[in-house]
């Protein structure tokens, strides 16, 4: 047809084809046919009809249908004060080919010519607005109130917009004008709420969209209800978020993302697992989000077996090969795991490593008291040269405290900030602290305690106090303690470590009288926990209780060992525990 029309131009006179001329134009965008366009653009041009305003604009939305927008500015620059559908036919162009910045532009240079917009300006800048965060301010807001006719769609732009952007009252403000003026909200606009009222941790406000939801009936909406889960889930309302979850009539990859995120970031690690699990049972294959949000819990758990099945799916299907971020997450959760040959493995195959690759493996082989691979991953970095930083020191404090590297530990403190410009924090201290107790030195660790620049906390005066136990130091042991109870009057391990320097030292009425105290303030021993993962599951047990159905057969085992361990001269260290609270 778009032929036949540009033969018909060139065989009749050329100011009676001008709307045979936009019809072809027309038809051109449509069809995205550039070259016949490029001729009709010919013909205008010869014909010197290039400034017939229907002409202008049907020749700039030509080329920003056909994805040529600098072909459209060309047509527009070389347009002669060109009218308000000219303006809005290139902004509109600019913004469907999403240039927005440059929409934006053209809509100030708009202003400066004087050419006021119309209905069909505003929506089209708008839309550039929500996508420039920094246009906010001086364009978006000014443009929608002015606008006499809003739609929901426009009100769910500015909703999304101020999202995207972080402004979470503004984006509340819209919605209650929303509701004033009695505009229906869309599912649109509850996905947009929701996204606010999730990263603000407004769950009372969430159950309202969640009550409008289901008036509505949205609630079968897949889109609607990941919505709703990711909200509740980062509400800390699980149960919320898992009713919604499980009441859905059906499922997609964001659905399981969600509910497996929510479980993971709530550290509900267990359940996480379980639920990865059900997810491919469920004929769900795990993406990079899935792996992102298992492999903490696989580390945590020290779920080998799981991890390393995640690892192999990843290699096998090609994922995150080249993305630093996910195989620090693996190696990370072979580290806590125990696996260091395999974070190791990990480690030495990242063609590009960051400081967070160094970190963790030094951190790693630190910890599980490998100090002399920890000091030589400390060395490799620098000459690799990356810059230490204050996650790096903590783990090479930790590994020198640990192995009982101190000299050692007591330089690297040293260099810190005078050789590395690492200004010590509360961890460093820590780690020092424990270091030079470990070593007797608890002179020189407390001398750190009083020099250090910032208010010691909790931990540095617990790592003091259970040095003061180690060596027996019952005097600076009762002023670290005195210190300890007005910091954390309810934490149990204050008391455990008083009483055991009191019980060690002989002095049974302060044993007698901690132990008073600790029954007034109603602080009562947190029972120990572990667990083990196995061929059918992660298995937990906590001191006391023996819930698991084997427990029995576990505990005439575990009497056995003891049993063998006396034989060979094993006697238990009664005086660190405090019972009967």
């Amino acid at each position: 047809m778009s032929s036949t029309i540009l033969r018909s131009l060139v065989s009749q006179p050329p100011n009676s084809n001008v709307s045979r001329c936009v019809s072809l134009l027309q038809s051109c965008a449509f069809n995205e046919a550039v070259n016949r366009g490029q001729q009709a653009h010919s013909w205008i041009i010869i014909n010197g009809l290039q400034q017939i305003p229907f002409l202008v604009t049907s020749l700039i939305n030509m080329y920003s249908k056909c994805h040529q927008p600098w072909e459209a500015v060309k047509v527009f620059r070389h347009t002669i004060e060109p009218n308000v559908f000219a303006w809005n036919a290139l902004i509109a162009g600019l913004v469907h080919g999403h240039y927005f910045s440059d929409a934006v532009g053209f809509y100030h240079e708009m202003k400066a010519s004087h050419v006021r917009g119309d209905k069909f300006t505003y929506p089209c800048v708008l839309k550039a607005c929500t996508n420039l965060q920094d246009s906010w301010e001086d364009d978006a807001r000014q443009l929608f109130d002015k606008m006499t006719e809003r739609d929901v769609v426009l009100w769910n732009s500015m909703i999304s917009g101020y999202a995207q952007s972080g402004r979470y009252v503004e984006a509340l403000e819209v919605f209650r004008l929303m509701e004033e003026e009695g505009i229906e909200l869309s599912k649109y606009t509850a996905t947009g709420i929701l996204s606010v009222l999730a990263a603000m941790g407004d769950v009372e406000r969430g159950r309202k969209i969640h009550s409008y939801v289901r008036d509505h009936r949205f609630h079968d909406d897949v889109v609607v209800c990941n919505s709703l889960i990711d909200m509740y889930g980062k509400c800390k309302s699980l149960e919320e978020a898992r009713q919604v979850f499980d009441e859905m009539p059906q499922r997609d990859m964001v659905s399981w993302n969600s509910i497996i995120s929510c479980y993971s970031q709530s550290v509900y690690h267990d359940e996480t697992l379980l639920l990865f699990d059900e997810m491919r049972a469920s004929g769900f294959r795990p993406d990079a989000v899935t792996i992102t949000a298992v492999l903490p819990s696989c580390a945590h758990l020290a779920a080998l077996k799981h991890g390393r099945e995640i690892h192999g799916y990843t290699m096998m299907n090609a994922m995150g090969r080249d993305d630093v971020f996910a195989q620090n997450a693996i190696m990370d959760m072979y580290v806590k795991c125990g696996s260091l040959r395999d974070a190791q493995l990990v480690f030495d195959n990242i063609p590009e490593k960051d400081l967070v690759s160094w970190n963790i493996m030094i951190t790693g082989y630190g910890m599980h008291g490998y100090v002399k691979e920890a000091l030589e991953m400390f060395e490799g970095m620098q000459m690799a040269g990356m810059m230490p930083d204050e996650i790096t020191f903590v783990g090479v404090l930790s590994a020198c405290s640990h192995a009982g590297f101190f000299d050692c530990g007591v330089e690297l403190y040293r260099q810190m900030q005078s050789k590395h410009g690492v200004v010590p924090t509360v961890e460093h201290y820590a780690c020092t602290v424990d270091m030079l107790g470990r070593a007797g030195r608890l002179h020189e660790a407390y001398s750190i305690l009083q020099d250090m620049h910032i208010e010691p906390n909790p931990v540095v005066w617990r790592a003091f106090l259970g040095a003061c136990r180690l060596h027996g130091e019952t005097t600076l042991g009762e002023v670290a303690a005195r210190r300890l109870l007005e910091l954390d009057p309810e934490h149990c391990g204050n008391y455990v470590l008083l009483s055991n320097i009191y019980s060690d030292a002989g002095r049974y009425e302060e044993v007698s009288e901690v132990r008073r105290e600790m029954k007034s303030r109603g602080v009562k021993k947190m029972p120990g926990c572990s667990w083990i993962e196995l061929d059918h599951g992660v298995h937990a047990f906590i001191t006391g209780l023996r819930a698991n159905p084997g427990s029995d057969q576990i505990y005439e085992l575990l009497h056995v060992l003891m049993g063998m361990l006396r034989e060979h001269g094993y006697e238990p260290d009664v005086g660190v525990a405090i019972t009967g609270t």
